[in-house]
């Protein structure tokens, strides 16, 4: 098999566009492995970028977390107690949680997007939308949550509501009132963060999809230009 020649696995990729360059016989396996994989680096990149600065969660609404469920109605009413402040100072500690916690998952998206594998490639371009996120998170979710908790933990006990938020979410979940998952502050923010992360990476990606010239990457130019 000689390796301009478009394989098997090639063909996958044909819903990106690619038809005429596979006719042509001028994109091989190895080159739109590599393209998705630069794709997949430079968007995690992106994202990371993007997210781990300060605002990069509190102030962008497709990312900001607020409080889970009931409790999230119920901070309404602090307004009327006196306990505005420290509501508004424990949802910007969670959001600034998310911040801290995001540039810690650089190295290892970076070292999941390039050892992605033909296999792998093929998925994520038959996947869809959701096919990067759904990548990132198979690889990386669970050791980042364990990376990010920490961090959360630190940024979040500074908050003195952070303590009676688990108290209250904990007795509202048995309530029905509040998701299990949400019932502890630190967990719930690992999670929105990592949520926010994956979506972000996602949107990125598309952006390469839509606009490979303006990259200026060549790479990308020859496997999603097509």
């Amino acid at each position: 098999m000689q390796r301009r020649e478009f394989t098997a696995a090639g063909a996958a990729f044909l819903g990106l566009g690619l038809a005429p360059l596979a006719q042509a016989g001028l994109l091989s396996q190895a080159d739109a492995s590599m393209g998705v994989k630069t794709a997949l680096e430079r968007g995690a990149l992106a994202a990371v970028g993007l997210l781990g600065q300060d605002g990069g969660f509190m102030k962008n609404p497709k990312v900001h977390i607020p409080l889970p469920g009931v409790l999230e109605d119920a901070a309404k009413l602090a307004k009327f107690t006196g306990q505005q402040a420290k509501v508004d100072a424990l949802v910007a500690a969670m959001n600034r949680a998310a911040e801290l916690a995001v540039p810690e998952a650089k190295e290892m998206l970076v070292s999941a997007a390039r050892a992605i594998t033909v296999q792998d490639a093929v998925k994520i371009v038959r996947g869809g939308d959701t096919s990067v996120t759904d990548y990132f998170a198979g690889k990386t979710r669970q050791p980042l949550t364990t990376k990010f908790l920490p961090i959360v933990t630190r940024a979040t006990e500074q908050v003195s509501l952070a303590d009676k938020y688990n108290a209250l979410a904990g007795k509202a979940s048995g309530l029905g009132l509040v998701k299990k998952e949400d019932a502890n502050l630190q967990s719930y923010v690992t999670r929105k963060a990592l949520d926010g992360l994956y979506l972000i990476i996602g949107e990125e990606e598309r952006k390469i999809r839509q606009d490979p010239v303006g990259t200026g990457s060549d790479i990308l130019r020859k496997v999603f230009g097509g």
